[in-house]
């Protein structure tokens, strides 16, 4: 039994680190707006030290966060230690907008918040508690860094934060001791240890996938024809535009609410999935933003990669990234929104006959046996020319009111990280009734990103309007027995 502790991170969570550069901070982030209620303190702001100590309580259920990165000497890999000099203040901090504070002046900044890296030497992540809200209001501003995490067990963590219930219980924190860290020697000795084991656990589980499937042979096709079609894809240089080109070390940051019934309504009328919707949406307002700066449409060859949860039931609530890509390209050219919707979902069924989600899973399963320093190659060199123009994802949320202490949350608006290539973001969260957009920009790219955000709701009030005269509103009940008994006489007119 060793007398240390550590968590190795998987190749997936380790390319975000190598991904990541001053200019470019890579870590998801979200700005949740709360009703004051139980947090309201004697002076009428929040109580800080009730949020602490409410984080206290619960922080052991979530071990990765009082952990920071260390690396395994000469290989260069970084893994998972307890962090013997863990401070909850630090992370969890205080400010105030001046009073009363508008959703501009909290836009401009959680956009500065969210452009600071996170200090790789202390647990990756941050909470911002914004008080002087107008509406009797305070905001929560929530940096993780990805390799910690990703949307789905992103959800997990607010389930573990938040309560369904407005009645607030503060627990006691459970008593945090550091596990021992181990020494660079013993790091770097059980990283040769694991390498001499791969090649038997290789084998292992290529028995295990014989005897699982149902049909070997073909499921050993698929998977191959669908890594060979995605790799086919990532090779294809993408068409440049406004909105990929090197980013700047700044950010803006807005938001949209739509209801989820009114997505739902328009998927029953045209068809496709609500992440079909959604894409056809985001279609229509790129249309727009494009053809406002005079970007020809006709032969671009427009892409959004969409991320794919694999994470599997048991795997629920466990942090890391369990998370493949989808890359779609969008149908710019074509005019009629409905047609779009169509191409699209057509698009997507394909995408998942051809298995490719489950083609970048094995990818990145491969890259686990890759060395740190090919691995840094590959993932720099992938981002000199990325396949895709644009990040479109999709979380699914609880659908019913969450409460951080007694106190409501009203919205939630996620953040998606930027890279060079990659000056817009988009990332949709649907909570209680309701689909946040939260849209991250690179400040000089998109210094019109409002107006892109008025794109996307004409984007989706146009294709309203198509689902309507589709799907005509049901006639009144005396009206439709009228219709159906054209015998029957009119009512008479009133004198």
């Amino acid at each position: 039994m060793p007398r240390y502790s550590y968590d190795r991170l998987t190749a997936l969570d380790h390319s975000f680190l190598f991904l990541e550069r001053p200019h470019a901070p890579l870590h998801v982030a979200s700005v949740a707006l709360h009703e004051i209620g139980a947090l309201r303190s004697r002076d009428g702001g929040v109580d800080i030290d009730l949020v602490r100590r409410g984080i206290a309580g619960v922080l052991h259920r979530i071990p990765r966060y009082r952990q920071r990165l260390a690396w395994i000497p000469i290989e260069g890999t970084p893994v998972w230690v307890d962090d013997e000099g863990f401070n909850l203040d630090y992370h969890v901090r205080h400010t105030c907008l001046p009073r009363p504070g508008d959703a501009a002046q909290l836009k401009q900044l959680a956009a500065r918040v969210m452009a600071q890296r996170l200090d790789r030497s202390r647990p990756l992540w941050e909470m911002w508690v914004v008080e002087g809200l107008e509406d009797d209001r305070f905001a929560l501003i929530s940096k993780v860094h990805h390799c910690m995490i990703d949307g789905v067990s992103g959800v997990d963590l607010m389930n573990v934060l938040m309560s369904p219930s407005p009645d607030a219980e503060i627990y006691e924190p459970v008593p945090f001791v550091p596990r021992p860290a181990p020494t660079p020697f013993e790091l770097l000795r059980d990283e040769l240890l694991r390498r001499a084991r791969l090649p038997f656990e290789a084998v292992r589980d290529t028995r295990k996938l014989l005897r699982e499937a149902e049909d070997a042979r073909r499921e050993f096709s698929i998977r191959l024809r669908a890594i060979r079609e995605m790799l086919g894809g990532a090779l294809q240089r993408s068409t440049p535009t406004p909105l990929n080109e090197r980013v700047s070390p700044h950010r803006r940051f807005d938001w949209l609410v739509l209801a989820v019934d009114d997505l739902k309504a328009v998927r029953r009328a045209l068809g496709g999935s609500l992440n079909d919707v959604v894409l056809t949406i985001v279609t229509g307002a790129v249309r727009r933003f494009l053809d406002q700066r005079h970007f020809p449409l006709e032969g671009i060859d427009f892409r959004v990669m969409a991320p794919v949860s694999v994470r599997a039931a048991s795997e629920r609530g466990r942090l890391g990234n369990r998370v493949s890509a989808w890359i779609v390209p969008l149908p710019l050219a074509e005019p009629d929104p409905a047609v779009r919707l169509q191409t699209l979902a057509a698009c997507t069924e394909e995408l998942k006959e051809k298995r490719q989600a489950v083609a970048a899973q094995v990818l990145t399963q491969a890259a686990d046996w890759t060395p740190a320093t090919l691995l840094s190659l590959a993932a720099r060199n992938a981002t000199r020319q990325l396949p895709f123009h644009l990040v479109v994802t999709n979380v699914p949320g609880p659908q019913l009111p969450l409460y951080l202490l007694g106190s409501h949350m009203v919205e939630t608006y996620p953040m998606v990280p930027l890279l060079d290539g990659l000056g817009l973001g988009i990332a949709l969260f649907s909570y209680d009734g309701k689909l946040c957009w939260g849209f991250n920009a690179d400040y000089d790219l998109v210094p019109d990103l409002d107006a892109f955000v008025g794109f996307v709701r004409e984007s989706f009030e146009e294709l309203q309007a198509i689902a309507r005269r589709a799907r005509p509103e049901p006639k009144r009940a005396g009206a439709a027995r009228r219709a159906a008994s054209p015998r029957t006489p009119p009512p008479a007119e009133p004198a």
